[in-house]
């Protein structure tokens, strides 16, 4: 037991009663004070007047008449504005344009990290998972759940603002179950996508919602899950539905209106380039190919890289029997306009369902005794690629986990595949399990070591496929697939050279692969 001065226990009391979750459907009841007008004093004798979001005796955020949210730490009756070191935004869902999710900031090191321990939580109810990265400008972090933006504190949870919409009744696929991952943010607007495949801009200071634009309509299967980005006064938004037999496309829109500035889509029409790799044009109508994580940009180049999902039927490839494009491919396009400038495919004529919806990290580095810029991804089939994100040219694929579907490349990047690694209608082994190698876990790249660090499940499927006929609201898998129980089933943390794709060291870990 211990002691607590009376006016420090009625803050502390004040302030735990502040946390009760606003809205009784969110929350186990309660109710979070109401905005109010009005001023707080701060501790050098002045005050700020506007909109009190919240307050205890320990923090308040107000927003001035001029838009701006201040963040306060209460100390003796006033407040003093908080203290962001150092001040280090992480301001997009990979953290910056190039996606290797990097950080300058030091204070967490070999010495230290054993002592991290909890300094708050925010709970976001009717979620099943939560796979979003925040985005944290100026202390203020925005995170999301299904249909669900929240502003927060950065600093200690508190809730300055939400937004939210009833979920979709009818919606198909990742979106229907709740997944989002995250935001974009530009100037005074808040970005994020919902489960019936709509694009929403939010006002930064308040949450209110400025503008909605359908991308696609979810009774089509169409949903969406990747966070924006943004693009100069454009964001780009994509689509998920990729196993449920759809049409694949990305969007871009104008910050300001909401207005589509143009699509490309990862299906050709017939007669498009791309569209004699099909055979057959029914089916290629319903190829999938969606879109559902966030690429990234090169801003001296003026491209946009995204990566595409798998194609449909996933498993059953007998009447898709070319390439597929622009399916499990990275797409270069010009930001402005939509238009291709390059592609490769990672996995041509894929039947395992090893969608190339993985991190594309941008890397400057020497290659071969000069320098390139560089694209690098570790593909669910199992691959490390390195590209040359200029021309698109095949530079390195090495395998960073077993697989045992080719065995190696032409001079152009084309895997040879192996004879007997596709699906049957008795079953194949075939390693990687249709999960991947990796999947969409975010990957990074430090300039200091030059290594390039992801997780990895080792683990193998048995495959069948099956001739089953596309159905609406039901997926197009075409197939069935089980674990092998005669293969590894774990997950490692892996650092690879990327000029090499050699391993340099790994981390077993334990638990299931997502978690």
């Amino acid at each position: 037991a211990f002691e607590m001065p009376d006016a420090e226990l009625d803050a502390l009391v004040a302030y735990a009663q502040t946390l009760k979750m606003p809205h009784d459907y969110l929350g186990r009841g309660g109710n979070a004070p109401k905005p109010r007008y009005g001023s707080l004093r701060l501790t050098d004798g002045t005050a700020l007047e506007g909109l009190i979001l919240n307050q205890s005796g320990f923090d308040a955020s107000i927003r001035t008449p001029d838009g701006k949210i201040h963040l306060l730490r209460g100390e003796d009756g006033s407040y003093t504005p908080a203290k962001i070191e150092p001040h280090v935004d992480w301001a997009s869902y990979h953290g910056s344009y190039t996606g290797n999710r990097y950080s300058t900031m030091d204070q967490i090191e070999k010495a230290n990290v054993a002592k991290l321990e909890a300094a708050w939580f925010y709970p976001i109810q009717d979620v099943r998972m939560v796979e979003g990265t925040p985005v944290v400008i100026e202390g203020v972090m925005y995170v999301t759940g299904p249909n669900q933006v929240f502003a927060l504190d950065a600093a200690t949870g508190r809730e300055i603002w939400r937004w939210s919409e009833p979920r979709t009744a009818g919606a198909f696929g990742d979106a229907s179950i709740g997944i989002n991952r995250g935001v974009a943010v530009r100037g005074d607007r808040v970005f994020t996508v919902t489960d019936h495949a709509h694009l929403v801009a939010l006002d930064r200071a308040t949450g209110d919602k400025l503008w909605d634009a359908e991308m696609g309509d979810y009774r089509e299967h169409y949903g969406a899950t990747a966070a924006p980005l943004v693009v100069g006064d454009l964001v780009i938004a994509g689509i998920s539905g990729g196993d449920l037999g759809l049409r694949g496309f990305l969007d871009a829109y104008h910050v300001d209106t909401g207005e589509r500035a143009w699509r490309f889509w990862t299906i050709p029409a017939p007669g498009e380039p791309g569209s004699e790799t099909w055979g057959d044009e029914d089916v290629m109508a319903k190829g999938c190919g969606a879109t559902w994580l966030t690429g990234s940009y090169d801003p001296g180049l003026v491209l946009l890289y995204w990566p595409t999902g798998n194609r449909c039927p996933d498993l059953a490839g007998d009447r898709r029997p070319g390439d597929n494009l622009f399916t499990n491919s990275v797409v270069a396009l010009n930001p402005a306009t939509g238009e291709k400038q390059w592609h490769f495919q990672f996995t041509p004529h894929d039947t395992h369902d090893w969608d190339a919806q993985e991190p594309l990290v941008l890397v400057d580095a020497e290659w071969r005794g000069r320098p390139r810029k560089l694209l690098v991804q570790a593909n669910r089939n199992g691959f490390l690629y390195v590209i040359d994100r200029v021309t698109g040219e095949f530079l390195l694929g090495e395998a960073f986990a077993k697989q045992t579907w080719a065995k190696g490349f032409t001079p152009e990047g084309r895997p040879i595949v192996l004879p007997g690694s596709e699906p049957t209608e008795e079953g194949v082994v075939t390693c990687p399990a249709i999960r991947g190698a990796t999947n969409w876990f975010s990957t990074a790249y430090n300039p200091d070591t030059k290594l390039f660090y992801l997780l990895v499940h080792e683990s193998c499927n048995e495959y069948k496929k099956a001739d089953r006929p596309w159905e609406r609201g039901k997926g197009w898998l075409a197939g069935t697939f089980k674990l092998s129980p005669d293969h590894e089933n774990r997950k490692y943390i892996r650092a690879l050279d990327i000029q090499t794709g050699k391993t340099v060291w790994e981390y077993a870990q334990t638990g299931k692969v997502q978690t």
